[in-house]
């Protein structure tokens, strides 16, 4: 199955768990490497997350993983992806490119804070929201 085709690895978690590491530490592997905090670095290289461009940052990430993979490459997403409807979004880019899709879960096992400052009312929030299929 995964010789035959590209594959489309969607790394799931809330803010904090190490989605990014994860991702940083696959993608020299043969993976592309796609991230909505990509799309939320100002001109100096630093991150600042503005809600106003999360709906752009999504639609970059989703874009540049269509075309990856209509390419044949294999690609990582890390994003938070905490609910079913932000799932299928990568599901379908990959059902429609013939790749293989996989999503992974990480956890929080650290008890790291997140980097980007997210308030503990936006995670409790987000918690409530994570969809799991087993």
């Amino acid at each position: 199955m995964f010789l035959d085709s590209c594959t489309l690895l969607l790394v799931r978690g809330l803010p904090g768990s190490g989605k990014s590491t994860f991702a940083m530490n696959i993608a020299p592997t043969d993976f592309h490497w796609e991230e909505a905090d990509h799309y939320m670095v100002d001109e100096d290289g630093n991150y600042k997350f503005d809600p106003m461009k999360l709906e752009y940052a999504n639609q970059c990430c989703q874009e540049n993983t269509r075309r990856s993979l209509s390419m044949g490459f294999n690609v990582v997403v890390s994003n938070t992806s905490t609910t079913e409807k932000e799932v299928e979004i990568y599901k379908k880019i990959a059902e429609e490119t013939g790749a293989n899709f996989l999503s992974v879960i990480v956890e929080n096992r650290n008890a790291t804070s997140s980097v980007h400052g997210v308030p503990e009312h936006t995670l409790n929030n987000m918690r409530k929201r994570f969809s799991v299929k087993l």
